[in-house]
């Protein structure tokens, strides 16, 4: 089985900030994903940011912080 393109999915590559498929993936230490379209994998760096946002917004509720 392989472990990208239209079956693995679509990775985005912190090191070279582009999708990757198939035989072309970096390392998996440099890859967010696997995604299910290249589109998706385009926004990956918005999704992670907004999925921050909501986690320190839970750890600040949590603790009792005012943000």
């Amino acid at each position: 089985m392989s472990d990208s393109g239209p079956d693995g999915g679509y990775f985005w590559c912190l090191r070279h900030q582009r999708v990757e498929s198939g035989a072309e993936l970096c390392a998996a230490k440099y890859r967010l994903g696997p995604y299910a379209s290249p589109a998706d994998a385009e926004q990956a760096l918005q999704r992670v940011a907004e999925r921050n946002e909501e986690w320190d917004a839970e750890n600040a509720r949590w603790t009792g912080e005012k943000r």
